[in-house]
């Protein structure tokens, strides 16, 4: 069943007994005294597929990124699991860390390496495995992002732009993680290609229990998979719930996003979305 928050809640309440595994707050970020988040405010709820869309520039991935740590922020506060991540020692930061995986946009993967060593590399990080293990749980994940077995022993280079994305997906899991952040996990992909790396994002969401945060621009993704959206502009959300919110707000880039031509195109109007759209 879909979450419904009302129109442009810069906090979505919590429905359904849902509770927010990430919860940031007043965030400020800057570059320089460009400030790209200005007093943000945004609720990702456990077990939900949060789709974050924006207009290019705005911060789409900078948000992901400081969530992440890869990006300080100059004022605000970021819970994860209930834990203020500002407030952690190096230890219990790692120990929070072991549960989230990370699907960046172009994949990054060490091109040095083969896919199974790829996969391994969070194992050696942060967990005491022998080889022949570490091999079974890289074959497994190999095997639950649909890509051949033969694939473990490639390097990035031998590789097409879909196999990339499904050997990044597979490090990404390969901790186990219980949050999933996903950078335009379909840019660089044909329709057929981009909406089967969907279906297998909602799969594994649904049988690994996950909660994914994904950042995209797919008009399709938005529609097809996620159970919420929140919008970003001026540096906050400005709206966040299914994607019935975003179609029925007023303000100026969502009705240009989602009424514009190219959404009249992928039948957002009518609600007929590509057959992959959640129940």
């Amino acid at each position: 069943e879909r979450l419904s928050v009302p129109e442009a809640a810069p906090i979505p309440p919590l429905i359904g007994g849902s509770s927010p595994v990430i919860q940031v707050r007043d965030l400020e970020v800057k570059f320089g005294e460009r400030a790209i988040m200005n007093g943000l405010n945004l609720d990702v709820l456990r077990g939900e597929i949060l789709g974050f869309v924006g207009a290019s520039g705005t911060g789409k991935s900078v948000l992901m990124r400081t969530i992440l740590g890869l990006i300080r922020q100059s004022r605000g506060q970021i819970v994860v699991f209930d834990k203020d991540l500002d407030t952690l020692s190096q230890r219990r930061r790692q120990a929070i860390e072991r549960r989230w995986g990370v699907l960046f946009q172009h994949g990054a993967l060490f091109s040095s390496l083969t896919v199974r060593q790829n996969i391994q590399m969070p194992m050696r990080e942060y967990l005491n495995m022998s080889r022949r293990l570490m091999d079974e749980m890289a074959a497994l994940k190999i095997e639950m992002v649909g890509l051949k077995p033969d694939a473990a022993d490639k390097y990035p280079s031998e590789l097409s732009g879909g196999m990339i994305k499904r050997a990044a997906l597979a490090r990404a899991l390969a901790l186990d993680p219980e949050i999933l952040f996903v950078d335009e996990p379909t840019s660089g992909l044909d329709p057929i290609g981009a909406q089967e790396f969907d279906d297998l994002i909602a799969t594994l969401q649904r049988t690994l229990g996950l909660t994914v945060f994904m950042v995209t621009h797919d008009l399709d993704s938005l529609a097809g998979v996620c159970d919420r959206i929140a919008a970003l502009a001026d540096g906050k959300v400005i709206a966040a719930g299914p994607i019935e919110t975003m179609m029925a707000s007023d303000h100026p880039w969502l009705k240009a996003y989602f009424h514009g031509a190219r959404a009249q195109r992928e039948s957002l109007e009518t609600g007929h979305f590509r057959s992959s759209q959640k129940d």
